[in-house]
């Protein structure tokens, strides 16, 4: 008979934490990382000192700086912080531009470690828009962003009638009626002895009021260039300039065109 021996079962030791390279290895990579948490979001090598502000020509840097300075400052854990890589560059942009509509766009850049580099963007004016007795510059978007203290120094004037009160930053111009009347004007400065006062957007028509007292009506919905080559016609023809100081309107909104003398 064969006896079968058994080898005695041991029990392996746990090997103490402290002991333990993978435990001593994780101590300090919290211990690092800790640290470059620290150094990137509260030392101040990276704190915001400087706000440089180029571009600017109307608005004042002293409103860009104060708007900045807001939204700088940040709380973390038990303490605040004006980090560098915590700005938000696009919510700084967004206010800037809702509170200075003079301000068309402006860049925001990092320059490390602790600047902010701000590059301001303004509005040009290319017309007046006026309703009632208010009158706003207008930038090619149509969008009013500065009210004319004295009278319109541009030639480009535009009126309307309706009510309400007009509020800067508001686009007060589609940009496809824009177009129309920036051609109407340059065609008409071209070609057609007269210049132009203001145009008055009505509901029904866009009146055009010349320095010589009479009125031009277009329909901006339909071909501005059939219009503008019919007025170019007429004028040539039946109504030369001797004959224009009596004139009182020429109405080119239709297949027919209509004109009155006073």
């Amino acid at each position: 008979m064969r006896y079968k021996f058994r080898k005695p079962y041991r029990v392996k030791r746990r090997k103490s934490i402290w002991k333990n390279r993978f435990f001593w290895f994780s101590i300090l990579s919290l211990i690092i990382l800790g640290g470059l948490f620290y150094l990137f979001l509260f030392s101040e090598i990276f704190q915001i000192k400087n706000i440089v502000v180029t571009g600017e020509k109307k608005v004042s840097k002293d409103e860009i700086n104060l708007i900045v300075e807001g939204e700088l400052e940040k709380k973390l854990l038990f303490s605040k912080s004006k980090n560098i890589f915590l700005v938000n560059s696009n919510k700084i942009r967004e206010k800037i531009l809702n509170k200075l509509p003079q301000i068309e766009e402006i860049e925001i850049n990092q320059g490390l470690p602790d600047t902010l580099n701000l590059v301001v963007i303004e509005r040009k004016e290319i017309g007046c828009f006026c309703r009632k007795e208010s009158c706003f510059f207008f930038d090619k978007k149509g969008i009013i962003f500065e009210k004319v203290l004295q009278s319109c120094p541009l030639d480009l004037v535009i009126k309307d009638l309706k009510e309400g009160e007009l509020i800067l930053g508001e686009n007060i111009i589609e940009e496809n009626l824009l177009s129309t009347i920036k051609e109407i004007q340059q065609k008409i400065k071209e070609n057609i002895e007269t210049s132009i006062s203001e145009f008055n957007i009505l509901e029904e028509k866009l009146v055009v009021k010349t320095t010589e007292n009479w009125e031009i009506y277009f329909n901006p919905e339909k071909d501005i260039n059939w219009q503008l080559t019919q007025l170019e016609l007429l004028l040539e023809s039946k109504i030369p300039p001797e004959k224009r100081g009596n004139l009182e309107y020429i109405d080119l909104r239709f297949s027919k065109i209509f004109w009155k003398f006073r």
